[in-house]
């Protein structure tokens, strides 16, 4: 790999990071300023953290990285270095951050359900930011995308990870609905359906499955980085470009969470460019 292109992608890193470091301290301010004292909460583990912080007193921030700790350190032995390093980042900045925000004299004067949609409004802009640079602060999606892993290289096939997290945030707002408070419950819901709402328009639906679609002349390189890095399959089309001449198409469908990795791959392999589309359904 050249210097220069070396140089890119040392700076696309630095870039991630910066953008993780802002994108956390976003969703931070939204929870403990304007969600939290609007009777809300966040959604995921972040969620399951603050349940049992306003049921013990505990410390917030202390209790939702107790919660958030176990994903972390399983993403570390099954997803490798890469993930567990974005994910300890984002979750850092995002509980320290919760932890400094509590003593912000901040006071949103509105109605409940504006202000806690304003507030989901804002947790999706930093949760986008996070998620468009690699990083994540929510044991949730590392849980899925732990499954997710667990059932493609069981059975080669791959699934849209949506389901498995409205079913964990339900699993959450129910008991809030039954053992907390009914309001607190359905407010939070609405957290959940506006900063969905916004991830998916500036995420291209992040949960749903990924067609990336190469254009190489190295497909082999290419093919064998994959299957080194990422253990999927490829499948490779015979194509041709006006002014290129000769190439192979190498199309592969991964998960949100594998772009940056797909990515790193092609910028090591010079002469190689990709489009990435979102996939609904796969059906064999």
């Amino acid at each position: 790999m050249g210097k220069t292109r070396f140089n890119k992608i040392v700076k696309k890193e630095i870039r991630s990071v910066i953008f993780i470091i802002i994108g956390a301290i976003i969703a931070a301010f939204s929870v403990a300023c304007i969600l939290i004292p609007n009777d809300a909460i966040d959604y995921g583990t972040a969620g399951i953290g603050i349940i049992i912080s306003q049921l013990t007193g505990f410390d917030l921030a202390l209790c939702v990285f107790a919660v958030f700790l176990p994903f972390l350190i399983l993403s570390y032995f099954v997803l490798g270095l890469e993930f567990f390093l974005k994910a300890l980042l984002g979750s850092t900045v995002y509980t320290i951050g919760m932890h400094l925000f509590e003593k912000v004299p901040f006071e949103l004067d509105t109605e409940h359900f504006i202000a806690v949609a304003f507030g989901g409004a804002i947790l999706g802009i930093g949760l986008s930011i996070i998620l468009k640079n690699g990083g994540y602060i929510d044991g949730s999606e590392i849980f899925a995308n732990i499954l997710l892993d667990r059932i493609y290289r069981k059975t080669g096939k791959e699934y849209s990870m949506t389901l498995i997290l409205v079913l964990f945030n339900i699993i959450v707002y129910a008991f809030v609905f039954v053992f907390i408070d009914e309001d607190k419950a359905l407010l939070s819901l609405l957290v959940f359906i506006v900063a969905s709402s916004v991830i998916n328009k500036f995420t291209d639906r992040f949960e749903a499955i990924k067609q990336v679609t190469i254009i190489t002349k190295d497909p082999e390189g290419i093919i064998r980085d994959i299957t080194d890095l990422l253990h999927k399959t490829c499948t490779v089309i015979e194509s041709s470009g006006a002014i290129a001449g000769e190439n192979k198409t190498v199309i592969c469908y991964v998960n949100y969470f594998e772009l940056d990795k797909i990515k790193y791959i092609i910028a090591t392999h010079e002469g190689s460019f990709s489009t990435v589309s979102t996939i609904d359904e796969i059906i064999k």
